[in-house]
């Protein structure tokens, strides 16, 4: 597994692995952790909490690996217990689970369909049934696919790319809002996507840009209640999600097209996630922090 020190000064090009990748076996989406290579640093050897999140309980869509998972393992070593939503890797989600427990918090792996609103109103009565209280909410599930035209893109595709990374947005931040008390925070994960969209992903940068749009439309609402509503827009991060849903002369390259010549790895996403869901953030709502490796949000 990758790792670095980020306790001491790098040259961030050079801190985590740089392209070409080796092609890799076909993937089915939306892949493991273990069939990545390189593998992806979701910061279990390096992220350091202080108590930023001490005593709050958060759910997280699309914990099982990726960003999910760095920003679980992130939330409950500032603190926080940690629901994890998901809906198909169980070993991922399971070593997630155990990751959040060897930091000494607790956890829960709740596996189904978030494209339904039962689902989602579930989840999150989950929450308040275990703990008493929903503090952070995270919309990070994802789903992507690529093609060359539009044409490609199926019906199916399209549907399902919308209800997992736009309709589930609406039903758990529909659903959370009446148990989110003043101080709450939401942070939803849109995209470079939603600012500098490819036609290869046409459906998945359009629902980015819904989520932004989202997000700023909702901050009004939700801060009349005392809640933060944000996202983060990440650029290229090695996830399980790029080796199982692009063709190999992509992800070979994956990331290069940056200043930094690299992607992200999951752990270099998730001290934003902390910042927004912590006190720190207080006078922020309506934001998208952009975690692109220098390419611009335009």
């Amino acid at each position: 597994m990758a790792t670095t020190d980020i306790t001491q000064m790098q040259d961030p090009r050079q801190q985590y692995p740089v392209p070409p990748f080796k092609q890799q076996q076909p993937i089915e989406p939306p892949g493991e952790e273990s069939e990545m290579n390189p593998k992806a640093d979701y910061g279990e050897h390096s992220y350091r909490g202080s108590g930023k999140l001490a005593g709050r309980k958060a759910l997280i869509t699309g914990g099982d690996s990726g960003i999910g998972r760095a920003v679980a393992l992130a939330f409950a070593r500032e603190g926080a217990d940690v629901l994890i939503a998901y809906n198909e890797e169980d070993k991922d989600a399971q070593e997630t689970v155990r990751l959040v427990e060897k930091s000494g918090q607790k956890a829960i792996a709740v596996k189904g369909d978030i494209q339904q609103e039962r689902h989602c109103q579930q989840l999150v009565q989950r929450v308040i049934d275990e703990w008493g209280q929903l503090d952070i909410l995270v919309n990070n599930a994802a789903f992507q696919m690529s093609h060359q035209s539009i044409a490609e893109f199926s019906a199916e595709e399209i549907d399902r790319t919308f209800r997992t990374n736009v309709f589930a947005m609406f039903y758990l931040c529909k659903a959370a809002m009446p148990h989110l008390k003043p101080g709450a925070s939401i942070i939803n994960t849109t995209s470079i996507q939603a600012y500098d969209p490819k036609p290869q992903l046409l459906p998945y940068a359009a629902t980015k840009a819904a989520i932004v749009n989202f997000t700023k439309a909702f901050s009004e609402e939700a801060m009349q209640q005392g809640v933060r509503v944000n996202a983060v827009a990440p650029g290229p991060v090695w996830t399980p999600l790029i080796p199982s849903t692009m063709p190999p002369e992509k992800f070979e390259e994956f990331g290069a097209d940056t200043p930094l010549k690299r992607p992200a790895q999951p752990v270099e996403l998730a001290p934003v996630y902390v910042l927004l869901a912590s006190q720190e953030a207080s006078y922020i709502t309506g934001m998208i922090y952009g975690v692109t490796g220098g390419r611009p949000l335009a």
